[in-house]
């Protein structure tokens, strides 16, 4: 068959600090490709919506599937496959990802036909399967599908992450990826799935706390075949298990790769391993993401992020100390006040670190959607976005986004105002000698994305698709298995 994958249109964060090559939409395209299948890959992070009707037009695919890991854009996808109905009407429109699989019934009621099937879970495996089911006629019967007239058994699991390698080589513009300093770069992963529980996040359901790793031989291979200089490690927490991350480090030193590497970890690993972030520095990482989430004891039990305040400002001190740019974020409560948002500007300025600002959404396949989302202002999909408040807030709405924004401007100044880019000036200059202007055209985007006029206003639309209401204290009344995706009980 002919299918034709596609990654919606970048959200708010991704207008700035980053863009990253759609990784999960390449494995399954791969992984679609070795089940004997023509594919092509269309990212409208970096092609617009003509490019994609030109595309169908000229493709004709049999099968278009779309990767639908945000919320926010389930929308613009539901329209999107409208569109496909339209221009290609016998093809099978599928959509899978993390968060639709969460929603995946629903998500069908409001594509009314336009979305032939979701797939739930890893979609390297259950993709394939549908696409024979559907050849079939009878895509419901696909291990992990979801269709308007039933549901088959339930997501299988890859045996082992490395198996399908990324079809890279489909994504075109690839100088438009991007995170931060490093321009262009690639995103490789190395392990999937998170151990941990914070009751913000959905890693841990989607995988059923499972936690693999790719083998080192095909991890370096991988790496090796990376053209990008830059590349970003996607792990939720990078080298929780030393020796694999020593196993791999010691594959890249024997082929020689060298590259500029970018991850995320948390603070108890760090110190934990320490040795093994200090070997990949030798290798050449540079920068860290580090989810310290909250400044305060009472903050860290809340997320039940199982760290100590201390253990938090150790792994900064540490991390100073290898000679890593560290990035930390932390999570913005809509209870805050106005004092709050100053303690935490003094704070954020003090440190040298960078500091992001997130704010804490629930999302269903949380455990916060079940058991803290009563108190909801608004079911609009666009809004999920960690970049709005769709609980109440302490502050009226638009003074909630005022020192919002005065928080992320000051921060902004901080660390990419005239003072701080003169620090860049030779990364920018050699980026822009080979042509690539991502990291310098952010520089001057901050205030037409981040700005209270505009995410005030983004709450007065007219709302069109709605998530469905939580099911509050499902989590309460039985076992929180019942959230997982993969491994679900019974």
């Amino acid at each position: 068959m002919r299918v034709l994958m596609v990654h919606p249109s970048a959200l708010m964060y991704s207008e700035i600090f980053l863009r990253l090559e759609p990784l999960g939409l390449e494995r399954v395209a791969g992984a679609v490709r070795q089940a004997g299948h023509e594919v092509r890959i269309m990212d409208l992070q970096v092609f617009g919506h003509e490019d994609l009707a030109r595309e169908l037009r000229r493709f004709d695919p049999e099968a278009v599937g779309f990767g639908l890991n945000y919320l926010a854009n389930v929308p613009e996808v539901i329209d999107l496959s409208r569109r496909v109905k339209e221009l290609c009407p016998s093809s099978l429109v599928f959509v899978g990802g993390h968060s639709v699989s969460f929603i995946a019934e629903h998500v069908l009621a409001q594509a009314d036909g336009s979305i032939d099937a979701v797939v739930r879970g890893e979609g390297e495996v259950a993709a394939p399967l549908l696409l024979a089911a559907w050849r079939d006629g009878a895509p419901e019967e696909a291990p992990g599908v979801v269709t308007l007239h039933g549901h088959g058994p339930a997501p299988r699991m890859l045996e082992r992450i490395d198996e399908v390698p990324p079809a890279r080589d489909l994504t075109r513009r690839r100088g438009r990826y991007f995170i931060g300093v490093l321009d262009p770069a690639a995103s490789i992963e190395l392990t999937r799935g998170c151990p941990w529980d914070c009751h913000f996040c959905s890693a841990w359901t989607f995988y059923g706390r499972s936690y693999r790793k790719a083998s080192p031989e095909a991890a370096a291979a991988e790496m090796a075949s990376i053209r990008e200089q830059g590349v970003f490690i996607v792990d939720d927490v990078a080298f929780i298990r030393p020796e694999h991350g020593d196993a791999i480090a010691a594959e890249l030193e024997r082929r020689k790769v060298r590259k500029e590497y970018y991850l995320e970890t948390r603070a108890d690993v760090l110190l934990r391993n320490r040795e093994v972030f200090e070997r990949w520095r030798r290798l050449g990482l540079n920068y860290m993401f580090l989810g310290m989430e909250a400044l305060d004891q009472e903050g860290l039990e809340l997320f039940r992020k199982r760290v100590s305040p201390n253990q938090n400002f150790e792994a900064l001190e540490v991390a100073r100390r290898i000679g890593l740019t560290v990035a930390i974020n932390l999570i913005v409560s809509p209870q805050w006040d106005a004092a709050q948002f100053e303690r935490v500007r003094a704070w954020a300025t003090s440190v040298p670190e960078i500091v992001n600002l997130t704010v804490i959404t629930p999302y269903p396949g949380t455990e916060i959607w079940h058991t803290d989302a009563g108190d909801l202002t608004t079911l609009d999909y666009r809004l999920f976005d960690i970049q709005h408040a769709v609980t109440p807030t302490r502050l009226p709405l638009h003074e909630f986004y005022a020192e919002l924004v005065r928080t992320q401007s000051v921060l902004n100044r901080k660390h990419l105002g005239v003072r701080a880019v003169s620090k860049t000036f030779r990364i920018i200059g050699r980026n822009l000698l080979r042509g690539q202007t991502n990291f310098p055209r952010m520089l001057w985007k901050f205030n037409q994305v981040y700005n209270a006029e505009r995410q005030y206003g983004e709450h007065q639309r007219p709302v069109r698709y709605e998530l469905p209401p939580p099911d509050l204290h499902a989590v309460d009344r039985g076992n929180r298995r019942d959230l997982y995706i993969h491994g679900r009980s019974g």
